[in-house]
């Protein structure tokens, strides 16, 4: 039984197959065409499923979409969205490009946005019985749903409807922040420590508590129905000052809002966690949807909450409903659930030999360090480079699935150095000096380094930085951190790293950044990760097996990289006014 996921035509475009109901492979578009957030149909990340799986399009048996474009035009069309020749007007789009575009003649079926969430969290969370919460800026016309899942079933039995929704809140308070919606919602969570929640009270007349899983948003603070952009007049009047112009100084009162809204997310969610506890008394909680990459509120629902563990889809947003999507249709075929073990881990991408890289190199004539067939050697070159405060990109197996990298496709540095978060923010990503960084730490040191007691192997919540060293590279403002737990059986040599560079050191963990720069997308093959190479200032690359340093790039190609960067500036077109659901 072959099955294709899918979810395009809004954000996070990706493609998944499973076989058998075993994940076998699952990519974004945006690692293929290089544009950020890619939305159109996944042609390429199609291509890789097939190949992964030794498949023809004849071989797949059905195609599963991840929403209904039916029910959400119902919605587009009642927000008073005309049609203006708009491609995301058309409900027929999506099927006729899978049999268009990708050739399929087969069965195509369609689930609900949320079921696609609430079916990704759950089906791979390993928990034969949960309660299941999935929230997001807005489906078809669900924004937040509650539901229980028991063995192969998954039931959602409430829902909170668009225009009232804690995605959409988050996304205005992101614009007013000057900060792009849709793809900036991470920099308010990471702003958020450096103010005060003095604008909570306000942020508490903007979301207003409901009974049961409700809530309302204040309509008079929101533009984005019919208006240019996510928030109103009202909602600058009601935090007492005027939003931030893009591009200008962060002050404390911008501090204070995204920590107030912050604050108030978490509220939202605990209360309405509890709630879902009440109605399905679990120890298992299944988190999915785009507010679930907040891993602040995710920490603060583990520690505060009713429910004894916690699974958060890795690829929680848009991309990972296209394995929700497929696990349901699976089950509509079969039966039975996809899988009923817990998903280990999100190498399920692109994956590159040495020899290729072996042949890359030579075309382009490069003095790279050859370790094949010399593990531990490449291991201690690259300690040698960390242990001497420089940069190091770790390319090495199959690509992450979902938004973090761990260690696959990776920027490592020494977490003990004072100023590696600046300068790794300003020379190497080229993004705001506020934005923290994750450490990746060996499973078996972990609660040494952090208050937290079991596995993380997502990077998925924040938790209390209590190590004996000092680890100011990976150590929020408020003391917190992000760690990805890392696990020898998953991800083999990335643990011995971590294992060389404790051995000489003492140090357990290493500052882990995803391997790009702000506004492109992780890099996905050796020729990605040679172009960010020469278009920063990492220091070295370790390319499988191979160690290439900056230091010996050839000229032209540095030079090539800046006029790419140059180019790839101007062609970005992500709004930053208003939500891409309109």
């Amino acid at each position: 039984m072959n099955v294709i996921g899918i979810s395009a035509f809004y954000h996070e475009s990706a493609c998944c197959l499973l076989q058998d109901g075993r994940l076998v492979a699952a990519a974004e578009e945006e690692r293929f065409s290089r544009v950020k957030h890619d939305a159109r149909l996944p042609v390429a990340a199609f291509s890789f499923c097939l190949q992964a799986g030794g498949l023809d399009v004849s071989d797949v048996d059905c195609v599963a979409f991840y929403e209904s474009p039916v029910k959400k035009l119902g919605r587009q069309l009642w927000a008073g969205r005309r049609h203006d020749g708009r491609p995301w007007l058309d409900p027929h789009r999506a099927e006729r490009e899978i049999r268009e575009v990708l050739g399929f003649e087969g069965r195509i079926d369609t689930f609900e946005h949320h079921a696609s969430h609430a079916a990704s969290a759950f089906y791979f969370s390993g928990f034969l019985e949960a309660a299941v919460l999935t929230v997001d800026g807005v489906g078809e016309w669900a924004t937040t749903t509650y539901g229980r899942g028991q063995d192969a079933d998954l039931t959602l039995f409430e829902e909170v409807e668009f225009p009232d929704s804690l995605g959409l809140f988050y996304a205005a308070i992101t614009a007013y922040l000057g900060f792009r919606v849709n793809t900036d919602e991470y920099k308010v969570m990471g702003l958020a420590p450096y103010g005060e929640p003095r604008l909570l009270a306000a942020m508490r007349t903007i979301v207003r508590d409901g009974p049961g899983g409700g809530f309302s948003l204040d309509p008079e603070c929101f533009d984005f129905l019919t208006g240019p952009r996510m928030f109103s007049e009202a909602l600058a009047e009601r935090l007492g000052g005027p939003p931030r112009v893009a591009g200008a100084e962060l002050t404390a009162f911008h501090h204070d809002v995204a920590r107030s809204a912050q604050a108030r997310l978490e509220e939202v969610l605990l209360d309405k966690v509890r709630y879902l506890h009440r109605r399905v008394p679990s120890p298992h909680l299944c988190l999915a949807g785009g507010v679930a990459l907040n891993c602040v509120a995710n920490g603060r629902l583990l520690r505060e909450g009713p429910f004894e563990r916690l699974f958060v889809q890795p690829a929680a947003g848009d991309a990972g409903a296209a394995l929700g999507a497929a696990a349901l249709a699976q089950r509509a075929l079969t039966g039975r659930r996809p899988i009923s073990h817990a998903l280990e881990h999100v190498y399920w991408g692109p994956r590159f030999s040495s020899d290729a890289v072996a042949e890359q190199v030579a075309a382009l004539e490069l003095d790279a360090l050859d370790f094949r067939g010399r593990e531990a050697a490449l291991l201690e070159a690259t300690v040698d480079r960390l242990a001497a405060g420089r940069v190091v990109a770790w390319f090495h197996g199959a690509m992450e699935f979902g938004p973090r990298a761990l260690g696959a496709r990776s920027i490592l540095a020494d977490p003990r150095v004072p100023d590696m978060r600046d300068r790794v923010n300003r020379l190497v990503k080229h993004r705001e000096a506020f934005r923290p960084f994750a450490p990746s730490v060996l499973r078996a040191h972990a609660a040494e380094h952090f208050e937290l007691d079991h596995a993380s192997p997502f990077m998925l919540q924040t938790c209390r930085v209590r190590s004996p060293l000092a680890l100011p590279a990976i150590t929020h403002v408020d003391g917190s951190a992000r760690p990805q737990t890392v696990d020898a059986a998953h991800a083999p040599r990335y643990a011995a790293l971590l294992t060389a560079f404790a051995r000489r050191t003492g140090c357990p963990l290493l500052l882990n950044t995803s391997f790009n720069v702000h506004d492109e997308p992780i890099v996905r093959s050796p020729a990605d990760a040679l172009a960010c190479l020469a278009g920063t200032e990492i220091d070295s690359l370790v390319l499988e097996d191979f160690v290439i340093d900056r230091s010996a790039l050839p000229e032209a190609l540095v030079t090539l990289a800046a006029r790419r960067a140059s180019i790839r500036a101007r062609e970005r077109a992500i709004s930053a006014e208003l939500y891409t659901f309109v």
